[in-house]
């Protein structure tokens, strides 16, 4: 097994621009979309700012690890952002400050020794949870959105993606964006907004005050760091030796990374980003295999926000929930499968199994799931515990 303190990645690690990049290049819009739509909206953002900024982010993170790991928002923020139409300018203070406590976590090697406490069965754990989340998310919200014809699409880009994902001459998520696409042309587009929303532009820059540092604190940057030290550091790192065993990762590596997005993000009017599993996997399971995938996944973005920026959320709007389930089920089945390597280990099977429970249940379930499954795992090597036989 590599070492996770081992860093370097090979210079062989060549973007490509195949056509399973391009497949995997669509496999995290529907996690990604709807939480940027809806901040946008809540919180009345700069829609070519968050978009630009966004991709901008994509891109460097392409250049810097050459895998598919690709940017997501953070989920917490923007979940607490949109259930309580928070302003603008606590959102901004709250990325600044999640990324000035993740600089800290990094500069101070706490983030390794986390690393080194918590276990993989605690972090199949966090990814299982998530996969539950995710899969909820989308049969729950997504797919019913459009009511029978909504049931009908989701059934027949399940059944195309069944058949074609893992065949490299056929794309799956290129053909299942298609079929969105195709059904948006059909029922809601209407080309002359989107005409008029064309022109050319730039991030807004914008200095957080010092009250917004401290009100996103307490409000955003709180609940977020259990999910990003769990599913952003941890889970990634190990989805990554996972995925490419070669090229192994160390959790201070993802952690500087996090913090740089982080300090950089308020200033230009972007959301709070992060590393993520489910995105990785979302990626990789529709054909990504380089940075190649989140390269033009993040180009993507820098054209609708550079060019399309006011019209953002109506191109976004118009897009088929129901497809964006199916792209998420799929990413949410790749976090879940990821725990089959526990099988034969029963006790530590049972303790994934827990932690995946409560993170995807409870408030601050990520928080309880993580420090449960650590404390069950250490006293169950003590022989203090009994979990399974």
């Amino acid at each position: 097994m590599p070492s996770r303190t081992q860093t370097p990645l090979p210079p062989s690690a060549a973007l490509r621009f195949n056509r399973g990049e391009w497949s995997g290049a669509l496999g995290d819009l529907g996690t990604d979309l709807p939480l940027l739509v809806g901040m946008i909206l809540a919180s009345g953002l700069n829609a070519a700012s968050v978009a630009t900024v966004f991709g901008l982010m994509q891109i460097a993170t392409a250049l810097r690890y050459r895998m598919p790991m690709p940017v997501q928002p953070l989920k917490a923020m923007a979940a607490i952002v949109i259930a309580q139409k928070l302003p603008a300018n606590v959102l901004y203070g709250g990325g600044l400050a999640i990324g000035i406590s993740m600089l800290i976590l990094t500069a101070t090697g706490l983030i390794e020794w986390i690393d080194r406490v918590v276990p993989k069965p605690v972090v199949r754990g966090i990814q299982f949870g998530l996969g539950l989340q995710l899969a909820g998310i989308a049969l729950r919200d997504f797919v019913p959105s459009e009511g029978a014809a909504g049931w009908w699409l989701a059934g027949i880009g399940f059944a195309v993606t069944v058949l074609l994902i893992g065949r490299r001459r056929v794309p799956a998520a290129l053909i299942l964006v298609g079929l969105g696409i195709a059904y948006a042309l059909a029922v809601k587009l209407e080309a002359s907004n989107l005409l008029r929303a064309a022109g050319f532009h730039l991030p807004q820059w914008h200095i957080p005050s010092g009250a917004d540092v401290w009100t996103g604190f307490l409000m955003l940057a709180l609940p977020q760091i259990p999910l990003s030290i769990a599913n952003s550091v941890l889970a990634t790192r190990q989805l990554a030796e996972d995925l490419f065993p070669e090229r192994p990762l160390a959790a201070k590596q993802i952690g500087w990374t996090y913090t740089a997005m982080n300090l950089i993000n308020p200033f230009l009017g972007g959301v709070p980003t992060s590393k993520c599993s489910g995105g990785m996997a979302g990626h990789y399971a529709f054909g990504g295999r380089t940075g190649g995938s989140v390269l033009l996944y993040g180009a993507m973005y820098v054209a609708l926000g550079t060019v399309f920026g006011p019209g953002f959320q109506t191109a976004v709007g118009i897009f088929p929930k129901p497809v964006l389930g199916v792209l998420l089920l799929f990413e949410a089945i790749t976090l879940l499968g990821l725990v089959r390597d526990l099988s034969g280990r029963k006790p530590e099977f049972l303790l994934a199994l827990l932690v995946g429970a409560i993170a995807s249940t409870i408030p601050y379930g990520y928080l309880a799931g993580l420090l449960t499954g650590v404390l069950v795992y250490h006293l169950s090597r003590r022989g203090l515990v009994m979990l399974g036989t």
